[in-house]
């Protein structure tokens, strides 16, 4: 078995070039392709193209506001390392993951909830543009549907994709219904990578 010597510059470029051609002119509108592009080039699923859902303009409307300085809230750890801070940091915002902190730890213990949904209300007191990326917490989109019809946050995009089987497709269909603009993986697929990846792919758009 031989393996072509690739420079580190070309593996991308020709991982989107195979991608392109395995989705047999399947495409979408622009932005939306290029993030659909890079969730299949993270996780090696093509399925993407049929779960990956759009509310009008939701792609738009998140590079707009991380150009103009969003702050981006994570459920979980690994999403926030995924995202890359110093690209964010140079338009003006910040990654936020609370899961940790002592404050919602102790909340969620006595409130008798999960600490994502703790999180999510602490996600709402920042002030600003604020993009909610959620890739492992179905509780984590409930606190935020709660949160937007009590008029408590009017998030500027949230990024739907927890995986699992308990509750994940019911909240991503319920986030659906929020009348936030949003980025859902509709059914069981998605993952902290994933969340991580499409808020990269907003901040690496040329458009």
């Amino acid at each position: 078995m031989t393996f072509d010597i690739i420079r580190p510059e070309e593996i991308e470029k020709r991982s989107m070039e195979i991608i392109e051609s395995e989705l047999n002119g399947r495409t979408l509108p622009e932005p939306d392709f290029s993030v659909l592009k890079r969730c299949i080039h993270t996780s090696a699923d093509f399925d993407y193209y049929d779960n990956l859902t759009f509310s009008e303009n939701a792609t738009e409307i998140g590079i707009k506001a991380l150009r103009e300085g969003a702050h981006i809230v994570t459920d979980t750890k690994m999403a926030a390392a995924g995202i890359n801070k110093t690209r964010l940091h140079q338009l003006g915002g910040e990654v936020h993951c609370f899961i940790s902190d002592d404050d919602v730890v102790t909340e969620a213990k006595n409130r008798g909830c999960t600490r994502s949904t703790i999180c999510m209300e602490k996600g709402a007191e920042l002030e600003g543009p604020v993009i909610f990326a959620i890739g492992n917490a179905p509780t984590a989109l409930v606190s935020l549907y709660d949160l937007i019809k009590k008029e408590k946050i009017k998030p500027a995009l949230i990024i739907g994709v927890p995986v699992g089987f308990v509750n994940v497709v019911e909240s991503k269909e319920l986030i659906m219904k929020a009348g936030i603009p949003y980025i859902v993986a509709r059914g069981r697929k998605g993952g902290s990578n994933i969340a991580a990846t499409i808020c990269n792919a907003m901040m690496y758009y040329k458009g």
